[in-house]
């Protein structure tokens, strides 16, 4: 469904968001070109920049210092790439950088190295285990590339790990782990993931609303990979994927009680802290524990005719391309919220934990919608009907923002803007910036884009709060 049709970041408020070009660098990438893939990435180790940018038969490498000055570039062919799709980076222990490509189907997985002092490349070709397997997630991050994948038949997961030109394979067995479902009725784990698929989320960025509320979710940790699955309301299971020592350990995480038994959970884990929220037409549960104990830090209840007071703003719905609108009274919004799949997106910035709240339409209902009233459209989201009523699916979202300092005191005011709020509001405003990526970078985001007025590539600096 679409990103932005429920990209829960308030741009409801119309403001100008004041950005910084850090560099920029001609590139004709003429309207004739083919394939354009751009791909932006940061090597940890010496806090470079790079920019891969890959048009026609051709690919140009621009190396940036860590102030951001240009010291190196490469420009040279792509060979034998077609159909392919430009997935990943990640680096060597000499500092050059390697490339990722896969066809739709991950059947087949090429990695190219490139020496940039000497201006060559060598390229590597993995057969992925498609017809057995299925790709879950695709994570870049400690200078490697991961891939997380299900077999189709075994009750595992499987992660491989590519270094330095090498890809290792590591199984981890769920066969001796119980699992439930919504009615907590016991299922196999194929079965549990195959009903709730596994959604990735960013350790360091903002994950929308219309990600976070899927029941099962990744999270890549230094050396693990933690899964947390919310399909059973009364818990947060959670298992803990070692990545070193190739163990498989789980947690559990009891949702707080609520006192009619009709509910629906999910939570969210940042900061060595686990958010969890439980709710349904009478109620509304959030509770903070701390991950390592799982001793409780913060607990709130809200009943329906009770005031949401650690919010700080409005009680707020959206339906497709409308402007956010105004709830007034808790209980038509838990009303609103009962009906769609509740979740948390955490984000942790300088000055305090933010947390939106909600609940985005249920995968059921889109697809209802989409067969019986109109069409919408998988990659863009973009929802085309020339109805103007609503039928009785739940197509609208529902949220709140609110936000805890570094003693989880809730602070008031209004919230700042993110530097995602000023990304997404100055691309809305720049038709000509196309091919945009995003990537953390010291204390800031580093918007990349080209320009398609000046023919440049241009690098821009977005700060959390107001300018």
């Amino acid at each position: 469904m679409k990103k932005s049709l429920i990209f829960l970041l308030l741009l409801y408020k119309s403001a100008f968001f004041g950005q910084t070009v850090l560099t920029s660098h001609a590139l004709d990438l003429k309207k004739s070109a083919k394939n354009i893939q751009i791909l932006n990435a940061e090597n940890l180790l010496t806090h470079e920049v790079f920019v891969f940018a890959a048009y026609d038969q051709n690919i140009t490498i621009l190396k940036y210092n860590s102030a951001l000055f240009l010291t190196d570039q490469y420009t040279g062919p792509l060979v034998n790439l077609e159909n392919k799709e430009l997935i990943a980076s990640s680096f060597s222990e000499d500092g050059n950088p390697s490339l990722y490509w896969t066809s739709r189907d991950f059947k087949e997985i090429i990695v190219i190295k490139y020496y940039l002092e000497t201006k060559t490349y060598k390229a590597l070709k993995f057969g992925f285990p498609s017809e057995s397997q299925y790709v879950v997630a695709t994570f870049q991050d400690n200078n490697l590339f991961y891939i997380l994948s299900k077999p189709i038949s075994e009750q595992t997961l499987a992660v491989y790990t590519f270094k330095n030109g090498m890809v290792e394979e590591k199984i981890f067995d769920f066969s001796l782990f119980k699992f439930q479902n919504k009615n907590t009725s016991f299922l196999p784990f194929t079965e549990l993931i195959k009903q709730n698929p596994i959604e990735k989320m960013e350790v360091k960025d903002y994950n929308p609303l219309y990600k976070s509320t899927a029941k099962s979710k990744v999270y890549l940790q230094e050396n693990k990979m933690v899964l947390t699955l919310d399909q059973n309301p009364k818990q947060t299971q959670v298992f803990e994927i070692n990545l070193d020592n190739h163990t498989l350990n789980e947690k559990i995480f009891l949702q707080p009680n609520t006192k009619k038994p009709l509910r629906s959970s999910n939570s969210f884990l940042a900061e060595n802290k686990l958010f969890q929220v439980t709710a349904n037409k009478e109620e509304l549960l959030f509770d903070v524990k701390d991950y390592g104990s799982g001793l409780s830090i913060k607990s709130i209840h809200v009943a329906k005719n009770d005031t949401i007071r650690f919010k700080n703003s409005p009680l707020l719905i959206q339906r497709e391309y409308g402007k956010p609108g105004e709830i007034k009274k808790t209980a038509k919004f838990l009303h609103y919220l009962s009906n769609l799949d509740i979740g948390l997106s955490i984000f942790k910035n300088k000055k305090n934990t933010l947390i939106t709240l909600g609940g985005t339409p249920k995968s059921e209902n889109l697809d209802y919608y989409a067969q019986n009233f109109g069409q919408y459209d998988d990659e863009f989201g973009q929802i085309f009907s020339p109805i103007t009523f609503y039928p009785n699916v739940h197509t609208e979202t529902v949220f709140f923002e609110s936000a805890l300092n570094k003693n989880f005191e809730f602070s008031s005011g209004e919230p700042s803007p993110l530097a995602v709020d000023k990304i997404s509001y100055f691309l809305n405003q720049h038709q000509e910036a196309a091919f945009a990526n995003v990537i953390p970078f010291k204390d800031y985001f580093i918007l990349g884009y080209y320009d398609q007025t000046s023919k440049e590539y241009i690098l821009r600096k977005f700060k959390d709060g107001f300018n």
